[in-house]
């Protein structure tokens, strides 16, 4: 009987199992359905800056705001990193690391970054890579103050000449079950193709010099802040997905483990019969 009932402990530990992993599951669904409603709703408000910051971009303007201005040679760049908090996301963590030390592995110049995530800042601090700052614990969806300082630091790092280019490294988040490593360069900021056929007439109030030097900033600012609620929706999916395979499999280890242990018992029970019948017999030989 004792490995009957070792088998009866194991398929109740492996049910509590399965119980948590749902629980996560059913979690991390309504946490990635708020991260995408925060990035739509941030959307119009980033594409209509887009079009008022490239048709500024067009126009003759006597002092290039410093975030704007390229400079030659680049001697350091800074890497804004978004990872996760917490595991049990299947290889989320791990891909956007990966992702991101193979596409600075190519840069000759000093790479310095700025982890936002927990197992980001310390699979960068196993490797040794040179840490500026690290945030984490941010609010699921984070508001847009939550995420300031760090476009704050950024900036502050850039216009101080500390560094010359800044790229942020993220989870571009595409479906459910599709999320993408992305890096992509946000100081100083350049016009992408088809960004500069815009014809559309805008009116300013009051010079672009001024609008330029309100807008680079908010705009540098939401970009960090879409690329972070990506992230997010992105983690939330991959822990999703990775806590219902768990489940499934689960469910499956359950199925197999009743199996084998109603054998178990059933050779039990036919054995305890056998010795039953055995005792009788002698009995009656006797």
């Amino acid at each position: 009987m004792s490995s009957t009932r070792e088998m009866r402990l194991r398929i109740r530990s492996v049910k509590n199992l399965s119980q948590v992993t749902r629980a996560l599951e059913t979690v991390s669904a309504s946490k990635v359905r708020r991260a995408m409603q925060a990035d739509l709703a941030t959307r119009p408000y980033s594409e209509k800056a887009r079009k008022v910051l490239v048709h500024l971009a067009r126009q003759p303007v006597q002092n290039l705001h410093p975030l704007l201005t390229d400079r030659e040679p680049v001697r350091k760049v800074a890497v804004l990193m978004i990872s996760g908090d917490r595991g049990l996301a299947g290889a989320y963590n791990v891909n956007i690391l990966r992702y991101t030390l193979q596409y600075f592995a190519k840069f000759e110049v000093p790479v310095a970054y700025v982890a936002v995530g927990r197992k980001g800042r310390d699979m960068l601090a196993r490797r040794r890579k040179e840490l500026l700052a690290e945030f984490s614990q941010l609010p699921s969806p984070p508001s847009f103050m939550d995420v300031s300082m760090i476009g704050r630091l950024l900036m502050d790092e850039f216009v101080s000449q500390r560094v010359d280019e800044v790229y942020v490294a993220y989870t571009e988040f595409r479906t459910m079950l599709h999320q993408e490593p992305r890096v992509c360069k946000i100081l100083p900021w350049e016009m992408e193709p088809g960004h500069g056929n815009s014809h559309s007439v805008f009116t300013y109030e009051p010079d672009s010099t001024e609008l330029i030097n309100q807008i680079v900033p908010r705009f540098t600012a939401i970009q960090i802040y879409q690329a972070i609620l990506s992230s997010q929706a992105s983690e939330h999916a991959a822990r999703m997905v990775a806590m219902r395979n768990a489940t499934d499999n689960a469910m499956e280890l359950i199925e197999e483990l009743q199996l084998q242990y109603n054998k178990a018992r059933q050779q039990a029970i036919t054995n305890d019969m056998l010795d039953i019948v055995g005792g009788a017999n002698a009995q009656v030989q006797s």
